[in-house]
């Protein structure tokens, strides 16, 4: 059967225009005010495509044009271990990466696939330019992955100090290129890195937060989870860098509400940030829209000694309409902030409770789940989401797997035509 492009138009969250998608939009043109566009599906029931694989199961609720290889979509079931250890009667994980005896089979360990499906999908096909991707690691390898596979020409900036996460389990193609901002530098860096090289019209930016098909692709983890529990959440739990997941997690929230088969409740929205990188953390705390202070300097030393490093976006979609804190506003929900110590412990109990080693972030989200519970903030009845982003790297590594080195170490602060010029001759 022929894919036919889902059927949607775009929303403006802060105003609620209703417009067309243009093809790449990551905005409305005639905003006065930052906000974030929502994809309004033609279909509003929650329709899971079994003649589909994968990611594009949820292709109803997906804004793409086509499909892509080796696609796989969160796998959600009731938790036996950390339920038992947190008392909890209805803990649901939503899991993101490597462990075949679940079915869940991402060979990049990280929820950041479900973007790079679903944003790499919106692409046509024959499209000749090259996708920029900014990230501090996981979104950079998910990306490099599915680029790869698919011959989509991209253009990865990361961070050097980053660049040991760019591991793969086979070799990328030369459709994709890593480039570096130099040691010491951010995710920030990696950003303007990308900004200056999408100057030349030959280069397009993914978007981050603003690109439709990222957040969507990331709401699928709550379309795994209501699936198999039948209904809404009460709570939802994630860590976050930017908030993009949780956001997207709200917007399916409100998708379902629609339907009205599955609950017309708002789930609690409670999200997570490493300590001492808790840029959104502290502004909520603060009970401030606009984030509190933080300069170059202080986020890159936070960032160095965080374990869970892509947690650190110092350029959050927070205070926009649609962002993070109207999220967190509507729902209700809370912001915790986690130790490098209380990561370390619940990575060492994560292996012998439910089988697979968690990645730092995800270990971020389970100790939030704790210290929820211990705040009252949760009860231990309640029907609890919890996104587990990213695990089961040991196991995926273990099969083999390649190191891809930047092919150029690129100061973000050089002149955009150098670096432009710099990577044209990559390709």
């Amino acid at each position: 059967m022929k894919f036919e492009p889902t059927k949607y138009r775009l929303m403006n969250v802060g105003t609620g225009r209703i417009f067309d998608d243009e093809g790449w939009s990551l905005a409305d043109p005639q905003a006065t005010s930052p906000s974030l566009v929502r994809a309004v599906y033609e279909n509003s029931l929650f329709t899971p495509r079994e003649d589909l694989k994968g990611l594009y199961r949820y292709a109803e609720w997906l804004p793409i044009k086509r499909t892509l290889r080796h696609s796989h979509a969160p796998v959600t079931y009731k938790s036996k271990g950390f339920a038992k250890i947190l008392g909890m009667e209805n803990l649901y994980i939503t899991f993101s990466g490597y462990c075949p005896r679940l079915g869940a089979n991402m060979s990049t360990c990280s929820f950041k696939e479900t973007e790079a499906f679903s944003v790499c999908a919106r692409i046509p096909k024959g499209c000749k330019r090259r996708l920029i991707v900014q990230s501090a690691g996981n979104t950079a390898r998910a990306f490099a992955r599915v680029c790869s596979d698919n011959n989509i020409p991209a253009v990865i900036c990361i961070p050097e100090d980053n660049r040991h996460d760019m591991w793969f389990t086979r070799k990328l193609r030369d459709c994709v290129k890593i480039i570096a901002a130099p040691q010491g530098a951010d995710y920030y860096d990696a950003i303007a890195l990308g900004e200056k090289l999408a100057r030349d019209p030959k280069y397009m930016l993914e978007g981050g937060a603003k690109n439709i098909a990222r957040r969507d692709g990331m709401g699928t983890t709550l379309l795994s989870a209501v699936e198999c529990i039948g209904r809404i959440p009460d709570a939802y739990f994630q860590a976050v860098g930017s908030g993009t997941g949780a956001i997207a997690a709200y917007e399916n929230n409100l998708r379902l509400i629609e339907d009205g088969r599955f609950g017309t409740h708002k789930m609690k929205i409670f999200v997570s940030q490493n300590s001492p990188f808790t840029l959104m953390h502290d502004s909520w705390k603060a009970g401030s829209r606009e984030l509190v202070d933080m300069s170059a300097e202080e986020s890159r030393k936070k960032s160095e000694v965080i374990l869970a490093k892509v947690l650190s976006n110092r350029k959050p979609p927070y205070s926009l309409a649609g962002g993070l804190y109207d999220v967190l506003k509507d729902t209700g929900g809370d912001f915790f902030a986690v130790s490098n110590d209380e990561i370390v412990a619940w990575i060492i109990r994560g292996m012998k409770a439910e089988g697979y080693d968690l990645l730092p972030a995800a270990a971020t989200a389970v100790a939030a789940v704790a210290k929820a519970l211990e705040q009252g903030k949760i009860s231990p009845t309640d029907t609890v989401m919890l996104n587990i982003t990213g695990g089961g790297l040991l196991k995926a590594m273990s099969r083999g797997y390649v190191e891809e080195e930047p092919q150029l170490v690129l100061d973000p602060a050089l002149p955009a035509e150098e670096i432009i010029a710099a990577v044209d001759a990559l390709f």
